[in-house]
């Protein structure tokens, strides 16, 4: 399928990847087309990308679900999913996360630029990365409230770890909007910058990221997603595994 019928582009320069939300006319409204696309991107995805960007065409990064298709009656629609046993829109739901998670994987590192609205789905595709830059006039909110629904695209746990327990109720069950000033001040942002510098900031973000030693930040990043669930001694441990790995490896000893 093409970013014309899916609405998603990936685009591969060296180690770099970029996925683009390519609907700007609806604020790059999200459809369960685009989180099945966004799915198959983890297994198109080159040996030696490093880096993913995720970016929304146009003046908003995503405004969120996209009403249309999911008040329709066709397949994906919210009309079709309660229709399901259980099980089965359960499991329906489980391969659109698919379209989140990957981002996660421990062999890249995912960059989400956000400008504009980033607002239920859009929101929880900005979680899904690693790294959020923000442009000024940035708007994020959990907003699936408002709709009688939970966000269920895998941002849950990544809202908790960033923002704490209480700050993540509170905005899943108001679905308030935050701005980038608030979003800078609670951990959501690791950099907030102009309209006008997003891109030049998250070139620069990416080239710093593209500076280390691929295996060490390897490493590093599947130190620290994992050390929430380590103790103090069980996290020791995995430095000291991690780092004779990394000993190894550049004496020429690795496997």
């Amino acid at each position: 399928m093409t970013a014309e019928t899916t609405g998603v582009l990936l685009h591969c320069d060296g180690p770099v990847a970029t996925v683009t939300l390519c609907r700007p006319d609806v604020l790059n409204a999200q459809t369960p087309a685009m989180w099945r696309a966004m799915g198959d991107f983890s297994r198109d995805l080159p040996g030696d990308v490093r880096v993913v960007v995720v970016r929304g065409e146009g003046r908003s990064f995503s405004a969120g679900l996209d009403l249309s298709v999911a008040g329709a009656q066709g397949p994906g629609s919210f009309a079709e999913l309660s229709t399901l046993p259980e099980q089965e829109c359960a499991d329906r739901i489980a391969g659109y996360q698919q379209g989140f998670t990957w981002l996660h994987r421990p062999d890249v590192i995912s960059v989400a630029a956000v400008q504009g609205h980033a607002i239920g789905a859009g929101f929880q595709l900005a979680l899904a990365c690693d790294l959020r830059v923000l442009a000024e006039d940035a708007t994020l909110s959990m907003a699936e409230v408002t709709l009688g629904l939970v966000p269920d695209l895998a941002g849950t746990k990544r809202l908790v770890e960033l923002v704490g327990y209480a700050r993540a109720l509170e905005l899943c069950a108001t679905g308030r909007r935050m701005d980038a000033a608030e979003a800078d001040r609670t951990g959501l942002a690791n950099l907030v910058v102009p309209n006008a510098e997003l891109d030049a900031a998250v070139r620069d973000l990416t080239a710093g990221l593209l500076a280390g030693n691929r295996d060490a930040v390897v490493e590093i990043k599947a130190l620290l997603a994992g050390a929430a669930g380590r103790s103090h001694t069980e996290q020791q441990r995995a430095e000291r595994e991690a780092q004779t790995r990394r000993l190894r490896d550049l004496a020429g000893r690795g496997e």
